[in-house]
């Protein structure tokens, strides 16, 4: 059983939509793979069921008929489905292979179950979604079909939030939220970074969260205490340190969003305060230039004159973009972007930079609306949490 799905209704709303784009454009059937729930987001938004953990699932979603889907199973394994499976909704066949993306000689398993369901639905024109991460052997495998990019038909649907999505938005920002305060209420001297992000795991998890990250390290003052995983936060806080926690999970129908903030344990230095007020300065200004219609380019280039104006560095990274079933999707705000910001579009905006005393970084997320911006979606308070 599916531990958060979403509505049947908002599936089929999602693939009445995609099915009229793709008669416009002449497909007969959209290929998407995912290996990762993170940034995996296409096939959820297809199937409501991620990958994970590298093992391949694919999706065939035909114009005409219901999905077929590939992923891992026994030699052989199949069934079909006629699409009324209550959890594989919408799959008309569903294949298993037993094949590795670490074990090179199985590589072409899923390819091959790929290459037989587009024979026997007789699809002769494909669109691919991000064919330029899809594995060599899966590409490969479609020689005789015509195929076409069609990641931009795909993302200009799925960027736009329906109002279920946004309301499912709102309970992972709150989601968030609590997630935050109960990691206010745990933070000691004595605890390793790492036990501050367990503790915020578990409380994501009990709060419904299925999956994310917790990226933050502590460091003492005058040092910057940067963002970091799992496997660089065994330093032990001490009284007087201060540390960084991005807080980027999902939660209700696998929506993420991310939350970031810094604490001290003791007073805040000059230096930490003054660059989060400035980080936060940068934010407000970026979140008065959004507007459906607005360019992310323009901007993108807007943030960079206003940080260099006060001395600050330029984004030479990503520093707002789109969330949803990724943790990162379009739109960027960034320069090579070339997807306008419309209505019931949802961005992180995180501004930050970092100057070798300081990482100083904010992160919220907003809904674009009809008249610009609308409120933060978090309600965990912009300052440094000063504990102890």
């Amino acid at each position: 059983m599916i531990r958060s799905p979403i509505p049947t209704t908002e599936l089929e709303r999602r693939w009445s939509l995609m099915r009229a784009a793709m008669r416009a454009a002449g497909l007969d059937a959209i290929l998407v793979q995912g290996s990762n729930d993170w940034l995996g987001g296409h096939l959820r938004w297809f199937t409501d069921i991620p990958a994970s953990n590298g093992y391949p699932r694919t999706a065939i979603f035909y114009a005409d008929r219901p999905m077929s889907v590939i992923e891992m199973g026994a030699f052989g394994a199949a069934r079909d489905l006629n699409g009324a499976d209550p959890v594989q909704r919408g799959v008309g066949r569903w294949r298993g292979t037993p094949s590795f993306s670490s074990v090179g000689l199985t590589n072409g398993y899923d390819a091959a179950l790929v290459r037989g369901e587009l024979a026997f639905a007789g699809v002769k024109r494909l669109g691919l979604v991000t064919p330029g991460a899809m594995p060599h052997a899966l590409f490969t495998a479609l020689a005789g079909v015509e195929i076409t990019d069609a990641t931009d038909l795909v993302d200009g649907i799925k960027a736009i939030k329906s109002p279920l999505e946004i309301a499912l938005i709102h309970q992972t920002a709150a989601l968030q939220d609590v997630v935050w305060a109960e990691v206010l209420d745990h933070v000691r001297p004595g605890l390793t970074d790492i036990d501050i992000a367990n503790h915020a795991q578990a409380t994501a998890h009990r709060l419904g969260s299925d999956q994310g990250i917790f990226l933050g390290m502590s460091a003492t003052l005058g040092q910057p205490a940067r963002f970091a995983g799992r496997y660089f936060q065994g330093r032990e806080l001490a009284q007087g340190d201060h540390f960084s926690l991005l807080i980027e999970v999902n939660g209700p129908g696998g929506l993420y969003l991310e939350l970031a903030r810094t604490v001290t344990l003791g007073p805040a230095s000059d230096a930490v305060l003054a660059g989060f007020a400035a980080v936060k300065a940068a934010q407000d200004h970026s979140l008065s230039l959004i507007r459906p219609g607005a360019h992310p380019g323009q901007i993108a280039a807007a943030h960079d004159a206003w940080m260099r104006a006060r001395g600050l560095p330029p984004e030479t990274r990503l520093y707002a973009h789109g969330q949803g079933l990724d943790m990162v999707e379009r739109p960027l705000i960034r320069a090579d972007e070339t997807m306008e910001l419309q209505a019931g579009m949802c961005l992180a905006v995180h501004p930050g930079y970092d100057d070798g005393v300081v990482f100083a970084v904010i992160c919220d997320n907003y809904m674009v609306e009809a008249g610009g911006v609308g409120p933060c979606l978090h309600q965990t308070a912009k300052q440094v949490f000063e504990r102890g």
